[in-house]
């Protein structure tokens, strides 16, 4: 594909969806899979210009996220896994590096696990692949959620790419559903991927650190990195309590030297 820089969005058809993606920089590819309730913009907003100076960026919004609607099938990580391999596939990229963050980070683990000739490398920013691995009372509280819990910064984003409450409302349901439907990955295809991986999380993350740790060890070739804050206040991402703190450029920083260190 070409290494030109858009920045424009566009739509892909893949697997009945229309599904909505970005480019920007140029070099290897680097996939940028967003969280739960998120966008590309809230997501990745404070990264993505760093992390363009050194990659060609192809950031997703997946089923019923942003500006890709949602479908008539069911919405699971293996399923977004095989959405990213099928866009991969139709833009006639044979290789690319992936990372994740929260909800996309077990996307990007799926697909490593279902498509690891498409993986040069993983990042992996607060990824959950078993149930212990997230803080007491998290999925107690998911059956009780609402709408209303959903942080406002989210709303907004998504409304700014998809001016839909009923779009809104059915991302919120799918997202709601597949946590409490989670299930953990067997600690034995983790330790199947051969894809270097750098594994992020922050100190007071949702996601355990002794998880991130866990998950460290299992993958072959992983690199663990335990950053100051929450859930996403190493990434910068729109809900983070620190909105001017320096540690998202130093995250990009690293994440842009595990990239392309050994020629990759």
């Amino acid at each position: 594909m070409s290494s030109e820089s858009t920045g424009k969005g566009q739509y892909a058809a893949v697997n009945g969806l229309q599904l909505y993606y970005e480019i920007y920089g140029s070099g290897f590819p680097l996939v940028l899979l967003h969280g739960g309730g998120s966008t590309i913009a809230s997501n990745y907003g404070r990264i993505l210009p760093e992390l363009a100076k050194s990659n060609q960026v192809i950031a997703l919004e997946l089923q019923a996220h942003g500006h890709t609607l949602d479908i008539a099938r069911e919405m699971t990580f293996e399923q977004d896994a095989d959405d990213v391999a099928a866009l991969l596939n139709l833009l006639q990229i044979k290789e690319a590096n992936i990372m994740g963050f929260s909800n996309g980070g077990t996307t990007a683990i799926q697909v490593a696990i279902r498509h690891p000739q498409l993986v040069r490398k993983l990042v992996l920013a607060s990824a959950l692949t078993r149930r212990d691995g997230i803080i007491s009372g998290f999925f107690e509280g998911m059956q009780h959620a609402s709408i209303d819990n959903m942080p406002q910064p989210l709303k907004d984003a998504y409304l700014k790419a998809n001016p839909s409450a009923e779009g809104l409302h059915a991302m919120f349901l799918r997202d709601s559903k597949r946590m409490i439907d989670f299930k953990d990955i067997p600690d034995e295809l983790a330790k199947k991927i051969t894809a270097p991986a750098l594994i992020m999380s922050g100190d007071k993350d949702v996601i355990l650190v002794e998880h991130s740790l866990t998950l460290s060890r299992l993958i072959p070739n992983a690199q663990l990195a335990i950053l100051p804050g929450g859930h996403s206040d190493y990434l910068g991402e729109i809900c983070t309590t620190t909105p001017n703190s320096i540690i998202p450029t130093l995250a990009a920083g690293m994440i842009n030297e595990f990239l392309t260190k050994n020629g990759g």
